[in-house]
């Protein structure tokens, strides 16, 4: 696993957008592997501006959402299809039907998991895989004691992972009790992964992340069986590393 340490969450943002880039103009058929939540925005603003200013082209990209509300539709303000279109693929020149995100509504969960599976297979994997971290230690919507053989599923959200989301509702009891996720071994498939970690409320998952003892009980610590993972991590996270470190 690479490290990189910025000092906080723009630099943080700033790098992981010249990551992205660096892949798109390596390779402008890439398949990038998206996340949602408080983390990435940061990154997207960044993306944004690289199409607007560096003349940076998504015409021929195909991404894959990581994971997707049960219960809710694309139109609904709190779906990540919702999310995605507004903080990031409504601003630069990407084909709506080169984004993908699980249905929410669909009819039949287990089918829409095994058709976002295939899709999975059928275009990507990722070239490169963005992920966020939970306190927790979630990744996607893998909660601990998902499988490591798991592929994309359906999942009962965690009471602390439903609590931090609340933020993003009106009220808690709003928020989704169940989410489809790509699981943790259609995410190691990723030819390349980075994460973002971000604030002191991380940090204690930064430690154990870093201590490097794979675990059911902490979904990341999976990342450790990947060839190509860059974690990019700011000082408030970083925190409790470096004080052992002293």
């Amino acid at each position: 696993m690479k490290l990189i340490r910025v000092e906080n969450y723009e630099e943080m943002s700033s790098k992981a957008a010249e990551l992205v880039e660096q892949q798109i103009l390596g390779n402008d058929h890439s398949v990038l592997g998206l996340a949602t939540g408080s983390t990435p925005l940061g990154l997207y603003e960044n993306l944004i501006q690289g199409v607007k200013e560096r003349g940076i082209s998504y015409r021929n990209i195909h991404t894959v959402n990581l994971d997707e509300y049960r219960g809710l539709a694309g139109t609904h303000p709190n779906s990540y299809r919702y999310f995605m279109n507004k903080k990031l693929f409504g601003h630069i020149d990407i084909d709506l039907e080169n984004t993908h995100i699980p249905d929410g509504k669909a009819k039949s969960v287990e089918a829409e998991c095994e058709r976002y599976e295939a899709l999975i297979h059928e275009i990507g994997p990722p070239d490169l895989q963005i992920l966020g971290m939970g306190m927790n230690g979630h990744i996607g919507f893998n909660e601990p004691g998902t499988k490591e053989e798991s592929v994309t599923h359906c999942v009962s959200l965690d009471p602390s992972t439903r609590n931090s989301n609340a933020r993003f509702f009106s009220d808690r009891d709003e928020v989704p009790t169940h989410a489809i996720t790509m699981g943790i071994e259609s995410i190691l498939k990723s030819k390349q992964i980075l994460v973002l970690v971000s604030g002191k409320n991380k940090a204690q998952a930064v430690k154990r992340l870093l201590a490097g003892r794979v675990s059911e009980e902490f979904p990341a610590s999976f990342l450790w069986k990947h060839n190509r993972v860059t974690l990019i991590v700011d000082k408030e996270a970083y925190s409790l590393v470096a004080a052992n470190e002293e």
